[in-house]
């Protein structure tokens, strides 16, 4: 399975603002946007501050790529469920959106049981969680309504676990998800709303995009 491997901060630069893929690390000044926020590079430097005219193509490539950036997921992938959603009835954006928001990775870090999602991803693949009582190590498992996930219990005497009951209960829940930090457990209650999702990812240019 191929994974990126290099600084993740470099894409927050790239895309010109906080993805906030570290988790709580984002909000210190030892985020490394904070210290340099220009475009990676022999020439980000020289750009910093510059406004630059993009065409409509280049707002369309941007609005993809920190979509893919934000969950984590590679070109190929990312195109498979931009298929699903243009099958399914409704606004094909939004149901781009729906359908990343539903990945398991991402709904354990949304639930509060990982800082971001390149841990949550890491603690599928190891094992930690259960989905509806079966072990899975499949992070892009897409889950439904009525899904339920929990930590697996050979996992709960693991340092990592012990101390998570209470930093969850600090980490915002959305309300289309049930969490009960004290079984560190939690169950998908419908799909998120839009409003419910990142406002900050512009899902109408990442259809204009695979429209051309």
């Amino acid at each position: 399975m191929a994974k990126y491997l290099g600084p993740v901060c470099k894409l927050c630069r790239r895309e010109g603002e906080k993805l906030f893929l570290k988790g709580e690390r984002c909000f210190t000044p030892k985020c490394a946007f904070e210290r340099r926020d220009f475009a990676p590079g022999p020439h980000g430097r020289s750009t910093q501050g510059r406004t630059e005219r993009q065409s409509d193509f280049g707002r369309q490539l941007r609005a993809k790529q920190k979509a893919r950036r934000v969950y984590g997921i590679f070109e190929r992938q990312f195109r498979r469920y931009y298929s699903v959603a243009l099958r399914r009835r409704g606004l094909t954006g939004l149901n781009l959106l729906q359908t990343l928001e539903m990945r398991l990775d991402n709904v354990i870090f949304r639930m509060g049981y990982a800082p971001n999602r390149a841990t949550a991803r890491l603690l599928v693949t190891h094992g930690h969680f259960l989905v509806n009582g079966r072990r899975t190590d499949i992070p892009s498992m897409l889950l439904k309504q009525g899904d339920e996930v929990a930590v697996r219990g050979g996992s709960r005497d693991a340092t990592y676990f012990k101390g998570l009951p209470e930093e969850a209960e600090q980490r915002n829940q959305p309300a289309w998800l049930e969490r009960d930090p004290g079984n560190l457990s939690g169950k998908v209650l419908r799909l998120p709303e839009r409003a419910e999702i990142d406002g900050n990812l512009n899902e109408q240019l990442i259809v204009e995009y695979y429209s051309r």
